[in-house]
Order: structure tokens, then C-alpha cells, then sequence
């Protein structure tokens, strides 16, 4: 089963206390494709500038990732740069240079328009919901966003997200987008909006989804996945992206959609998560096998008892 993921690729400029990097890899399609990647066909579709070179195109191919559907345009890629401090949680942007991402408008090709399963990265809204209206037979549809357009076009997004099925939000998101601080208030009017489950992603301490009643044919009470303990974060940038590509990657992999390859899917989400913050940029993406993910995975069954 194919995902078609359409988000930001760009090039990061990260300090943390374990060092730093200058225009890595990165944007919310690369971390979600790249971990995707690992389960399932990915198709990606986004906008880079002439800096982007076909060497970087190549970090996607390789992993088997389609790229027809990244646009080539003239100017300068998405740049972000940005400090993280002892406490991962706490970032400092430095600079946020959109360029040619500035004037995005996905283009869809013919070959993408049958995808199975599709991922709306936290671009606009509006360019979210021309996307699922073109991808007419999904199976799936999931969504982020991103605490700039949940303040500058909250309407918008409300209307988007009653055409998908599963948002994906961390908990600020969540608490900013309902008004409520309280995470249950916020998860239910949320869902009231439409979707049919709401992943809320709590950094360190994992990730609980949340279901609208019958949602699937499920109840509605939610799940909670932990996240494993490390005892280093050396760069977070792209975690909930990881964790969103490991999440729908499971699921697009077993051609069905029960309540138990839900509850398997957060852990996988945890587990590409968990990978992406060991090293700096995409290079832990890079360089995983199979067993390694597996092993991980076996590691939060021992946690948690998961059955």
C-alpha cells in the first residue's frame, strides 16, 4: 500500500549541547517519508530551490522513495534555523526563511491521484483541502498542523479537517486549537470538528489517540503509548514527523484498520520517533535495518505489557 505525503522539504540549521549542523536535510516530508519509508511505498510531493541538489534528491531515492512529484523551482529552498537548549522541549528559532515554499501549490501527478493513503504535512489549510479533494479514493487520511496556522487560519483548518480521518497535533496544538487547557476538553471538541481519531503527540512522555464515539467501529475511550526512556535527545527536530511516517506507515502496511493496528501503530510512531532524536538531522533515519525497529518495538512490549 502507497502513501502520498505532501509537506515541506528543506534545509536546517540546528545547534543543540551536542553540537551543531548547518542546511541539513529536513522539512516535515523528508522525517515523515523517510520513516514511512521503512514499512511502506512512500510518494512524496513538495517545492525546493536550485540549492537543492540532486544528491539530496538521491538521500530520498535510495530509500525507495518516489520523488517525480517534487517540484524544482527557481530560488532558494525552506530554510529553518534554530538553538535547543539542556531541556529538549525548548527551542529558540533563529531565522525561518520560506522562500520558494512561500508560494507552494502542490501539483499532483497522474500516477499519485489513486494513492491509498495519504499525509497532509502542516502546510496551509487550504492547500490541505485542494490536496483531499483531488485524492478522491483514500483509505486513510491523516493530517498535522502547526500552532502559525491554527492562529492565522483557524477556520480554514476547521473546515479541512471534517474531510480527514486521523490529526495529528502535539499537545500545545491541541490545547491553542480547542481554547481549552485541559487535554480531554480539547481532544473532544476537536473531534467534534470532524475526525474520526485525534493522535495528541506529548514529546518525552509518548502519545495518546483519541477516538470520536464508533469511530472505525471502535468505543471511544483513547490510548495512551509511552515513549521509551533515552538517555540522550541529540537533536529533536523532525521527531513528530518520525513519529507521524512510523504511525501511517504501519497502518498503510497491513491493509486493514482495527483497533489493534491502531494501538500498534503508536508504538511504531514512537519507536521512528524515538530514532530520529539519536542523531542529528535524518542520518538515524538513514541507517536502520529492520531488526533494529523490531527490537525497539519488542522493547515497548516489555514496557508496557502490550499483548
Amino acid at each position: 500500500m502507497s502513501i502520498l505525503a505532501v509537506g515541506s522539504l528543506a534545509f536546517d540549521s540546528i545547534r543543540t549541547p551536542y553540537g551543531q549542523v548547518e542546511k541539513e536535510l529536513g522539512g516535515s516530508c523528508t522525517y515523515f517519508s523517510l520513516a514511512a519509508s521503512y514499512f511502506t511505498e512512500v510518494r512524496v510531493i513538495g517545492v525546493v530551490g536550485e540549492d537543492f541538489l540532486p544528491a539530496h534528491e538521491d538521500v530520498l531515492r535510495q530509500r525507495g522513495i518516489d520523488t517525480s512529484g517534487i517540484e524544482h523551482a527557481k530560488g532558494k529552498t525552506f530554510h529553518w534555523s534554530g538553538e535547543y537548549g539542556a531541556n529538549p522541549n525548548d527551542c529558540q528559532m533563529h531565522a525561518l526563511e520560506l522562500n520558494v515554499f512561500e508560494s507552494f501549490q502542490p501539483k499532483i501527478p497522474a500516477a499519485f491521484l489513486q494513492s491509498e493513503y495519504l499525509f497532509l504535512g502542516n502546510i496551509d489549510p487550504v492547500l490541505q483541502a485542494q490536496v483531499r479533494a483531488q485524492i478522491k479514493n483514500a483509505k486513510l487520511v491523516g493530517a498535522d498542523s502547526h500552532p502559525f496556522w491554527i492562529s492565522t487560519k483557524k477556520d480554514e483548518l476547521s473546515q479541512t479537517i471534517r474531510n480527514i480521518d486521523i490529526m495529528l497535533i502535539n499537545d500545545g496544538e491541541a490545547r491553542q486549537f480547542a481554547g481549552d487547557h485541559n487535554l480531554l476538553r480539547a481532544a473532544q471538541k476537536i473531534l467534534a470538528n470532524g475526525p474520526q481519531a485525534l493522535v495528541i503527540k506529548h514529546g518525552e512522555y509518548g502519545a495518546t489517540i483519541f477516538f470520536r464515539e464508533n469511530a472505525f467501529g471502535f468505543g471511544k475511550h483513547p490510548f495512551r503509548a509511552p515513549a521509551l526512556p533515552l538517555d540522550e535527545v541529540r537533536d529533536p527536530t523532525g521527531a513528530g514527523d518520525a513519529f507521524a511516517g512510523g504511525f501511517m506507515g504501519y497502518i498503510a502496511a497491513q491493509g486493514e484498520l482495527n483497533r489493534e493496528v491502531l494501538k500498534r501503530a503508536m508504538f511504531y510512531g514512537g519507536v521512528m520517533g524515538g530514532f530520529a532524536v539519536e542523531r542529528f538531522g535524518t542520518e538515524r533515519l538513514l541507517n536502520l535495518s529492520q531488526d533494529e525497529i523490531e527490537a525497539r518495538f519488542q522493547l515497548f512490549r516489555e514496557l508496557t505489557h502490550l499483548e
